[in-house]
C-alpha cells in the first residue's frame, strides 16, 4: 500500500516562522456559542479568522517573490507541484554550505522535486532554529537550474545564506522559474527517491509566497 509522509510544520496561533515576521493570529471569527442564535436548536458553526504573513510555516516561494515580472502563487503550473517525482538528497550533518557536490552524483532530476534535507527542522520551535542554519551555495543553485529540477526545498530556515544579501539561491531558481519550498520537515522518513511531492498552495493572485500542505506519497 502507498505510504504517505507530512512534510510540513503546523501552523499554531502565535508561532514565529522566521524573525523580524510577525506571528499569525488565529482565532475565531464567529464562535460556536455566538453562532447558535442564527440556527436551529443544536446547531452551531465556527468560521475562524487568520491574520498572517505570506511567509509562515512551510511555505512555497514563486518567481514573484523575488522579480517583479515573475509568475505569482496562482500562476505556478500545479505539474511541477502535485504529483511530482521526487528525490533527496542527504546533505552532511556537520556542515552549512551545501555545494553543488552533494548533486553530482549521475542522478537525474530533470524535471522532479529536489529535497534537501539538512536535519535542521528538529530545532523548529527553538532559538536555535534562526542561528547557523543550512543553506544552498551559489553554484547548487545554477547546477539545479542547468539540470532542470522542477521545484526546490529545503528543511531550513532559509535556502539561502542570510547574511548574504545578494541571495543567490533565490534570483537563481525563481529567476529560472524553478520555484522554492522552504522550512519542510519529514524529509528523514523519505526514501532517496520513488516518491510522489505534493505541495500546492491556495490560488492566491499577486501573491510571491504562500504556505503549503506539503507531503509525500511513497510508491509501495
Amino acid at each position: 500500500m502507498k505510504r504517505l509522509v507530512e512534510l510540513s510544520h503546523e501552523i499554531r496561533d502565535g508561532m514565529v516562522t522566521y524573525k523580524g515576521l510577525p506571528a499569525p493570529v488565529v482565532c475565531d471569527f464567529l464562535s460556536r456559542e455566538a453562532s447558535r442564535e442564527h440556527y436551529s436548536e443544536g446547531t452551531s458553526f465556527q468560521i475562524g479568522r487568520v491574520e498572517m504573513v505570506a511567509n509562515t510555516g512551510t511555505y512555497l516561494d514563486a518567481p514573484f517573490h523575488r522579480f517583479r515580472e515573475g509568475a505569482d502563487i496562482a500562476s505556478v503550473p500545479l505539474d511541477g507541484l502535485a504529483g511530482v517525482e521526487g528525490r533527496v538528497f542527504r546533505a552532511p550533518p556537520d556542515g552549512r554550505a551545501v555545494d553543488a557536490s552533494l548533486f553530482e552524483e549521475g542522478v537525474e532530476v530533470e524535471g522532479k522535486a529536489v529535497l534537501v534535507h539538512t536535519g535542521w527542522s528538529r530545532h523548529w520551535g527553538t532559538d536555535r532554529y534562526f542561528e547557523g542554519h543550512p543553506f544552498l551555495t551559489e553554484d547548487a543553485a545554477r547546477w539545479l537550474e542547468e539540470a532542470g529540477a522542477a521545484v526546490v526545498g529545503i528543511d531550513s530556515l532559509n535556502i539561502d545564506d542570510t547574511n548574504d544579501g545578494r541571495r543567490p539561491v533565490h534570483t537563481t531558481l525563481l529567476g529560472a522559474g524553478i520555484p522554492i519550498l522552504e522550512h519542510m520537515t519529514g524529509l528523514d522518513a523519505l526514501p532517496p527517491s520513488g516518491f510522489e511531492l505534493h505541495a500546492a498552495p491556495v490560488r492566491m493572485v499577486g501573491m510571491g509566497s504562500f504556505p503549503v500542505r506539503a507531503y509525500a506519497v511513497v510508491k509501495p
